[in-house]
C-alpha cells in the first residue's frame, strides 16, 4: 500500500463488506453460542466469578477457556479469524489492504463499539477477527524452526507465549543497549511463576517470574542478539494501535447510552488519529514504525485508553446506582480498560515518548527545532 498526500480515512466499501458478513457471522453462529446452556454467565453480572478459578490462584476457570477456543475455532471455520495474517498462514493480509493495519483498526473499534459479547471479548483481548502481535513477531524476527514449530502451534490453539516488560525496581527504564530477546519453555529449570497477581480485573493473567541460573541454546534468541527492544517494539507497535481502536470503540460504546457532545467530539478526532496512522504503519516495514511515527502510535494509545476509562466513568455516573451496578456492562469495561493504561507501557512511558519526538532527547531530533527551521525557509 503507499502512502499519498491526500488520505482517504472513509471506509473502502470491501471493508464495509467484511463488516456486514461479519455481522451476519456473528447474528448466525456466535450469539447462539453464547445464549446456550448458561454460557451468559460469563457475559451478565456473574461474569467476574463465572470466568475465575478462585481455588486456582485467581486463574481462568477451564469451562471459560474451552468457550473462547470453540468460539475461534467457528470464526477459523468460517474465514474470518486470521484475516490479519499473509495467506501462507491461512490469512488474507494482501497488498490491496485488506487485512492491513487501516483494516483491523476499524474491525476493533466496530467490535468494541458492540459492547460485551462472545464475539469480541476486551478482558482477554480475545475476538472474532484474531489479533497476532505475537505471529507478527515470530514471522518478522524467528528463525525457520521457531516459525515452523510455534506459529502452527500458536494459530491451532496449542501454544502461547508470556512477554514481561518489567524488572522488579527498575520499571521501564533500562538501558536500551543489551537487550536480548530469547523464547524459553515454561517448564527450563530456574524458570518459575512465583505468583499470580490479583488484579482489579479478574481473572488474572498477570505474573510475576523469577529467572535464576537459566540456560538456553543459542537457537532460542528471537531476532539479532542486542535487538531485544526492536522485537518488543515490533510486538508493541503492532498492539498498541489496534489496543487504541478498541478503546476507542468502547468509548462509542458507553458514550451511546447517553450522548455527550464533548465526548463525541473527542472520539471522532481520535478516529482519525488512530487511521492515519494505522494507514501510516501500512506504508512502512516494521523496523522504520519506531523511528518515523513511534510518537503517533503513543498518542493513539495512551489518549484512547484515557478516553474509554472517562467514557466509562461517566456512563457509571449518568446510570447512577444501575451504572455502578454488575448488571451494567460500564463498571467492567472501566476495570479492564484501567489497565491498559498501564500494560503495553504505562501512560507516562507513552507521554514520554512523545515528548522525546518533539523535543529531541533519547537520540531523536527535536520536531520543534525542524518546525522552527521550515518556519524560516
Amino acid at each position: 500500500m503507499t502512502l499519498s498526500h491526500s488520505m482517504n480515512f472513509s471506509i473502502p466499501d470491501d471493508l464495509k463488506k467484511y463488516l456486514a458478513d461479519l455481522d451476519k457471522f456473528i447474528d448466525e453462529k456466535i450469539t447462539p453460542l453464547q445464549h446456550k446452556d448458561d454460557n451468559n454467565r460469563f457475559f451478565d453480572h456473574r461474569r467476574e466469578h463465572a470466568r475465575t478459578d478462585w481455588d486456582n490462584g485467581g486463574l481462568p476457570r477451564k469451562e471459560w477457556e474451552e468457550l473462547l477456543t470453540e468460539s475461534r475455532k467457528l470464526a477459523d471455520e468460517a474465514g474470518f479469524y486470521r484475516l490479519s495474517l499473509p495467506k501462507q498462514y491461512g490469512g488474507q493480509n494482501s497488498e490491496d489492504g485488506r487485512g492491513s493495519n487501516l483494516w483491523m483498526a476499524v474491525i476493533r473499534e466496530h467490535l468494541a463499539a458492540k459492547g460485551l459479547g462472545l464475539f469480541n471479548d476486551l478482558q482477554t483481548e480475545h475476538s472474532m477477527v484474531g489479533n497476532f502481535p505475537d505471529v507478527i513477531m515470530l514471522m518478522n524476527f524467528g528463525n525457520e524452526q521457531q516459525k515452523k514449530e510455534f506459529i502452527p502451534l500458536r494459530l491451532q490453539g496449542k501454544f502461547r507465549m508470556t512477554f514481561g516488560l518489567t524488572e522488579p525496581g527498575h520499571g521501564k527504564d533500562g538501558e536500551i543497549k543489551g537487550i536480548s530477546c530469547f523464547i524459553v519453555p515454561r517448564d527450563t529449570p530456574g524458570l518459575v511463576a512465583e505468583s499470580y497477581e490479583w488484579t482489579l480485573n479478574m481473572p488474572t493473567d498477570h505474573a510475576t517470574v523469577s529467572i535464576k541460573d537459566v540456560w538456553v541454546p543459542e537457537s532460542a534468541a528471537l531476532g539479532p542478539i542486542h535487538n531485544g527492544l526492536g522485537v518488543a517494539q515490533a510486538f508493541v507497535h503492532e498492539n498498541r494501535i489496534r489496543q487504541a481502536a478498541s478503546s476507542l470503540g468502547a468509548a462509542v460504546y458507553c458514550a451511546s447510552k447517553f450522548p455527550l457532545v464533548e465526548l463525541a467530539t473527542q472520539c471522532e478526532m481520535l478516529r482519525q488519529l488512530i487511521r492515519k496512522t494505522a494507514l501510516e504503519m501500512d506504508s512502512m516495514p516494521h523496523h522504520e514504525i519506531e523511528k518515523k511515527i513511534g510518537d503517533k502510535v503513543s498518542m493513539c494509545n495512551y489518549y484512547a485508553n484515557r478516553l474509554c476509562t472517562q467514557a466509562a466513568d461517566r456512563a457509571i455516573q449518568v446510570h447512577g446506582g444501575n451504572g455502578y451496578s454488575r448488571h451494567y456492562p460500564f463498571e467492567h469495561i472501566w476495570r479492564h480498560h484501567r489497565r491498559y493504561r498501564i500494560t503495553e507501557g504505562s501512560e507516562e512511558i507513552q507521554m514520554r515518548k512523545v515528548a522525546a519526538y518533539l523535543f529531541g532527547f533519547g537520540g531523536r531530533k527535536s520536531l520543534v527545532d525542524a518546525t522552527k527551521a521550515e518556519s524560516k525557509l
